[in-house]
């Protein structure tokens, strides 16, 4: 990061602190008694890192990692880790992501398609919004003969406040191309639970 970068960067959090701070004083808080003094600064750098996604470009990493390989069969990177913040309350959902492609005469590492799930996911989301990201991304650069992508998550949203549901789990999904014939999509659900309870 260069001298410019870092000192926006900065600027940024100090800007973020000061609002954390008046919060802060209007939940009722003591922001300068000395187990808050350094809050509003910790979640300004905490936020962005949770939002470090917009700075990201997704398709990049994919072209970056590109290579000419003639298999055609189904490519699945399953369990992918992720944590989001629900854009309606700022509070977190979490989960695992599924994908799966057919390759059109490309193939990308399969880090990256983790990568790109690591990008959708540190922004401002719903999950069904990020799903769709996930496959159009794929689906956009690689040119696959299909693509499907599989969210599952626990909103914290439900959890904490509202309905109070500790146990729920939300899925998402959505394909394309070879994809959507039902076969094809059974044969990348019975994959990805494999091995599950």
């Amino acid at each position: 990061m260069n001298t410019e970068s870092a000192q926006q960067q900065e600027h940024i959090t100090e800007e973020l602190a000061s609002h954390y701070k008046e919060i802060l004083h209007l939940l009722g808080e003591e922001p300068e008694r000395e187990g808050l003094l350094k809050t509003p600064t910790r979640v300004a750098k905490a936020m962005q890192v949770l939002t470090r996604g917009y700075t990201m470009d997704a398709k990049k990493v994919l072209t970056d990692a590109l290579f000419k390989e003639d298999y055609s069969q189904m490519v699945i990177v399953k369990d992918i880790d992720f944590f989001s913040l629900c854009e309606h309350h700022l509070l977190p959902f979490y989960g695992k992501v599924h994908v799966a492609y057919i390759p059109n005469g490309y193939i990308t590492g399969l880090s990256k398609i983790a990568r790109v799930v690591d990008i959708f996911s540190h922004r401002l989301q719903v999950q069904e919004r990020m799903t769709l990201q996930i496959k159009e991304c794929i689906e956009e650069t690689l040119h696959p003969l299909g693509v499907m992508v599989v969210v599952e998550a626990k909103h914290m949203c439900m959890q904490m406040r509202g309905v109070e549901k500790q146990n729920s789990i939300t899925t998402t999904s959505d394909f394309s191309g070879a994809f959507n014939q039902a076969k094809t999509r059974q044969e990348f659900m019975n994959l990805i639970n494999q091995g599950k309870l």
